[in-house]
């Protein structure tokens, strides 16, 4: 038993040395060396983040459990929302995130998947209560959609009819976060380990100077 601790301990280890290699590496080349190079390695920082947080969470299968229902649903919602305007407003997605089905790369789908189940972990820590859970989880997935809105179309990631992201985008973020956060509490997922603390605080390190350089200098 020691030594299975042992060795979960050095794979978790060993993807948070990872995640912020790839995070912090790209976020001073986008900066200082060549943004849209470093851009493009979008797709395969997304897919290392949710092979990783799938490692980490390896034999646990009410995880799994939420991770499927958090893309099913994130892709779901995302196409009405491209094909029809309908929960999030009117926009299209970029080239940037990959192949896409109906409009909606499909990674978008899995970055889904990684927030509701890194948030929800995050939001276990700190009350037991449903509500103040699903309260906490939903911010935190707000806040990080607040920082990356402004810089979607810079980063060809998405772009609203109008440029800017609508009310009616951050109500729709809410009412999916809500939906995610109370099933992963029914569920009765448990996360042990800090990887999702490491990868929710790298999110918005990362996003947050990027936006800090984009309002002052541009990207």
């Amino acid at each position: 038993m020691h030594q299975m601790s042992k060795i979960k301990l050095n794979i978790e280890n060993i993807s948070i040395a990872l995640i912020w290699l790839f995070h912090v590496s790209g976020l001073l080349g986008i900066i200082y060396i060549n943004s849209n190079w470093f851009i493009s390695f979008t797709p395969l920082n997304l897919t290392l983040n949710f092979i990783l947080l799938l490692i980490n969470c390896k034999g646990n299968k009410r995880v799994l459990t939420i991770i499927i229902l958090g893309f099913f649903i994130g892709m779901i919602t995302e196409i009405l929302g491209v094909q029809y305007g309908w929960i999030f407003g009117d926009y299209q997605y970029g080239n940037q995130l990959g192949t896409k089905l109906m409009g909606v790369p499909l990674l978008i789908g899995v970055n889904w998947a990684i927030l509701s189940v890194i948030t929800s972990a995050i939001a276990q820590q700190f009350y037991s209560n449903k509500f103040m859970r699903v309260l906490i989880g939903v911010g935190l997935m707000l806040f990080l959609d607040l920082l990356m809105e402004p810089l979607a179309p810079v980063l060809d990631f998405w772009v609203f009819e109008g440029k800017e992201a609508p009310l009616q985008n951050y109500l729709g973020w809410a009412a999916v976060a809500i939906f995610l956060q109370f099933g992963y509490y029914f569920l009765k997922v448990r996360i042990i380990g800090s990887f999702p603390y490491h990868l929710y605080l790298l999110q918005i390190i990362f996003f947050s100077v990027l936006l800090i350089k984009h309002t002052t200098v541009g990207l």
